[in-house]
């Protein structure tokens, strides 16, 4: 969402960051945790002093939106296993019945948000066939 607003609104000039925390109605101190990981992360600039804020480091067409949940650290993880090893999640180590479809899962996901950069939010490119299942019955559900 910040890193959105900061695109919307930036217009080239920095963008402070208690602007967005109150358009986006997000704690100033954790937006604060956030951007310095996005800074570390090469994807927003800092601009110091009077008229100081944020400003994207690349264009919104080159941020997807999994460079931005793996630069503040927020790994997209469906299962309770360690991700990368072969251990599960029990006791005995082994993996549950249904870890394949829960890791397949999370695969899709980073797929798609990769898929995604900040401008395609912007331009409301995200829009697409995902609510045509919503709130559909059964019976209906068997015809789709």
């Amino acid at each position: 969402m910040a890193m959105v607003d900061l695109s919307a609104h930036s217009h080239g000039n920095p963008v402070a960051l208690a602007e967005i925390a109150e358009r986006q109605e997000i704690s100033l101190s954790y937006l604060e945790q956030l951007f310095g990981r996005l800074r570390k992360g090469g994807l927003v600039k800092s601009v110091r002093g009077p008229g100081g804020g944020y400003l994207l480091a690349r264009s919104t067409t080159q941020v997807r939106i999994s460079d931005i949940i793996m630069a503040v650290d927020e790994p997209i993880q469906t299962t309770r296993c360690t991700p990368g090893t072969p251990a599960g999640c029990h006791q005995d180590q082994g993996r549950c019945l249904t870890h394949d479809l829960w890791q397949e899962l999370g695969n899709h996901i980073y797929l798609y948000l990769s898929s995604l950069s900040i401008a395609d939010v912007l331009e409301h490119r995200v829009l697409g066939s995902s609510g045509s299942f919503h709130g559909m019955g059964r019976e209906n559900a068997a015809v789709a």
